[in-house]
């Protein structure tokens, strides 16, 4: 059996309960969580990143929130990267169970890989990307079809951010974003830093969408639409800050803007968390390692068990 320290990883999609798994089995082993969302990283994004609260934390340490400025343009995967081992490695140094829990594909990726993985990025390229999305969002979507054709696949036309991302590693390095990924998949085939548990919740896609439709419905009560205006109001929108192209901010944007009423940009933000779930679905079933619970068969107790009979199998 390998010798490297082992590290618990919970992933799936939105709204399956990995943040209360988390916390549970952080009490139970003495654990700390680190954060593996691509939003919950940015201050004052709180109710739309569904960050846990202090009370749901129940004064468990979570690393990787709130650890940069939502209106800062610098922040990358490799910078997430850099921290969260860093996280990871202290939390080890104290003899204590580090838990990675997130729905970042990427971000978690990015962790356990092997390679020192530097997306590749350049200010100009993306801007000018931007710019031609703006003009027609179609027409660059086509464009990616023509060159990554898998990546556009897996992608909405309206999911500006990642069809910017993906033709901008593209025209910076002449290889596809699916290309990238691949080569992501084999380099963490032979990473061996960690012993990596790896935790799965998800459930049937109807349980998964009325989970999904009343999470947007209790963020909206929480004041979501507040907390998207005030950036709105101090002249941050999704044209000009990466974190507000976020679900949830990105369409009560168009509420701002009159271009949408508000009923019909929650059942967007309904629909659009939908199809995020299925994408982080297909991404994280590419692990073979990974063992895949239902919330919605097992209870919290039968969860807690099944986790801790691999954890014990594995120390």
């Amino acid at each position: 059996m390998s010798t490297s320290p082992v590290v618990l990883c919970i992933v799936g999609p939105t709204a399956c309960g990995k943040t209360a798994l988390s916390v549970a089995l952080a009490n139970r082993t003495g654990g700390e969580i680190v954060s593996a969302d691509a939003v919950a990283v940015y201050r004052g994004l709180n109710i739309g990143s569904a960050k846990p609260t202090l009370e749901e934390r129940q004064g468990i340490p979570h690393h990787l929130i709130d650890c940069v400025e939502a209106t800062d343009q610098s922040f990358t995967v490799s910078t997430f990267r850099d921290l969260a081992r860093k996280a990871i490695d202290d939390i080890l140094s104290r003899k204590k169970l580090p838990i990675v829990v997130g729905g970042s594909g990427l971000y978690v990726d990015a962790v356990f890989s092997d390679m020192r993985f530097s997306a590749p990025s350049d200010v100009s390229v993306r801007d000018a990307l931007e710019k031609e999305y703006d003009s027609d969002p179609f027409a660059l979507f086509d464009s990616l079809r023509s060159v990554d054709g898998e990546t556009a696949k897996r992608l909405h036309p309206n999911d500006k951010k990642r069809v910017v991302r993906a033709l901008e590693v593209y025209r910076i390095t002449g290889q596809s974003f699916s290309a990238l990924n691949r080569a992501f998949e084999a380099a963490q085939q032979g990473d061996d830093t960690y012993r990596v548990i790896r935790i799965g919740l998800n459930t049937e896609r109807k349980f998964l969408y009325e989970r999904i439709d009343q999470r947007v419905d209790r963020m909206m009560e929480q004041g979501l639409q507040e907390e998207a205006f005030s950036f709105f109001d101090r002249g941050f929108t999704p044209q000009n800050c990466r974190a507000l192209q976020s679900i949830g901010y990105a369409q009560l944007y168009d509420v701002y803007t009159g271009a949408a009423s508000l009923t019909e940009a929650v059942e967007r933000i309904k629909l659009d968390t939908r199809h995020f779930a299925k994408r982080q679905i297909t991404w994280f079933k590419r692990s073979k390692n990974t063992v895949w619970l239902d919330p919605m068969v097992l209870s919290s107790t039968e969860l807690i068990q099944q986790v801790m009979e691999r954890l014990n199998g594995n120390q």
